[in-house]
């Protein structure tokens, strides 16, 4: 994106100076008209980017393509029959002018779409060089849960981590609280986003550039990610909803976490300890390894032993799983 933004800069610049070059006894006037020409074409190509051309993976397909297109037009002007008055630098001016339109035009849409290669031709298709360009964005809950440094390990993320730098602020924040909840939680936030970074497995980005228009980090996530046309890993329930509604495809680790627990059926027996009594008449409870909790019926007595159970229900909430059983026998 710096480069993007280097390349504008470097447009109005040179297109200043070619309105100043044919200024003639006015080329301050000129110059401006320049100036304010270039900007025109550089904010309608930053409102093109949903128009940009996929199939454009490289600056250099992009100068080619904008050299042609130029050059049609040039062909295309020479047809036409001019007053023989009419001054012949002036077409050469309009054809070195719309030139350089076209490559700039041809240029900026090769970078902002190299992630894809498609070219518009039957039976031909360029697939991307590698999985690793696609990005998913980390939020500070799911930086903070910690599960994320297993996941990872495991291989099953080879996506490269976006880490914005309203969300470093956000844990160094919290890492400096009075309270002590919150100064846990921020530091050992700090500690798994180290650990991500020296993981070989996967490429971890700090993302400097703010994201303008928006106060709260979660709408800044959201905003990047639409930017980025990137995934979002989190583990806050409100901002996968969101993210959800604003077409964002989000990675909630909890998801996860739920769809890989041991699936029951009505009839299952098995073994658990019981914990604690439970909320309702002569109930207790036990957890699972993963911590899914288990309310077993008429068994308050035995808290604290283990007794075999047998499943009769399931229920399945946006808290977690809650299995409810019997005392066998």
């Amino acid at each position: 994106m710096k480069g993007l933004v280097f390349l504008r800069i470097l447009f109005l610049f040179i297109f200043t100076g070619i309105g100043y070059s044919l200024g003639g006894v006015a080329p301050l006037f000129s110059a401006g008209l320049g100036l304010i020409g270039g900007l025109v074409i550089v904010i309608i190509e930053m409102f093109s980017r949903k128009a940009s051309l996929k199939g454009l993976s490289s600056a250099v397909f992009g100068i080619i393509l904008g050299l042609i297109i130029a050059w049609i037009f040039g062909a295309t002007l020479d047809q036409f029959s001019f007053p023989s008055d009419f001054p012949q630098d002036m077409i050469q001016s309009i054809k070195l002018i719309v030139t350089f339109i076209f490559v700039y035009l041809g240029l900026t849409l090769g970078i902002k779409g190299k992630d894809e290669f498609n070219l518009v031709i039957p039976y031909v298709k360029f697939k991307r060089q590698s999985q690793r360009e696609e990005s998913v964005i980390v939020d500070t809950s799911s930086i903070i849960d910690g599960r994320i440094l297993d996941i990872v390990k495991t291989g099953f993320i080879e996506a490269k981590f976006v880490v914005p730098r309203f969300v470093l602020n956000e844990l160094h924040a919290l890492s400096d609280s009075t309270d002590h909840m919150k100064r846990q939680k921020g530091k050992r936030g700090i500690e798994i986003l180290h650990s991500l970074k020296k993981e070989p497995k996967i490429d971890v980005e700090i993302y400097d550039q703010n994201v303008e228009g928006v106060k709260s980090v979660d709408e800044k996530i959201i905003k990047l990610a639409q930017t980025m046309d990137a995934e979002v890993l989190t583990t806050d329930y409100n901002l996968n909803r969101i993210a959800q509604l604003q077409g964002v495809k989000v990675l909630n680790i909890n998801d996860l976490a739920n769809a890989l627990k041991p699936t029951f059926i009505a009839g299952q027996r098995f073994s658990l300890k019981l914990i604690k009594e439970g909320k309702e008449h002569n109930q207790a409870v036990g957890y699972l390894e993963d911590g899914t909790m288990v309310v077993v019926e008429n068994s308050r007595r035995l808290v604290g032993k283990t007794v075999n159970i047998e499943v009769t229900s399931i229920l399945q909430s946006s808290s977690g799983r809650i299995v409810f059983t019997k005392l066998v026998g």
